[in-house]
């Protein structure tokens, strides 16, 4: 059953956080396992909070002006 209301979930899963910057599983464990991304740990469990990934992405920004940059 899927509710089309359903708040954003609080924490993903690195299964979830991979699928959202195009990469594999084992790129976010590398990220989190060399501290460049920031993680919740429950027991086994890894979950990164959405905040925690958008400054990654936000840190990880190359130089240039976002206008001459081009869409490949």
């Amino acid at each position: 059953m899927i509710i089309a209301d359903s708040p954003p979930p609080r924490v993903l899963t690195k299964s979830q956080a991979a699928k959202s910057l195009q990469v594999c599983e084992r790129t976010i464990t590398s990220l989190v396992l060399s501290g460049k991304l920031r993680a919740v740990r429950f027991g086994r469990n890894v979950r990164i909070d959405p905040a925690d990934l958008e400054a990654f992405i936000a840190g990880t920004k190359v130089g240039g002006c976002p206008s001459t940059l081009t869409a490949e």
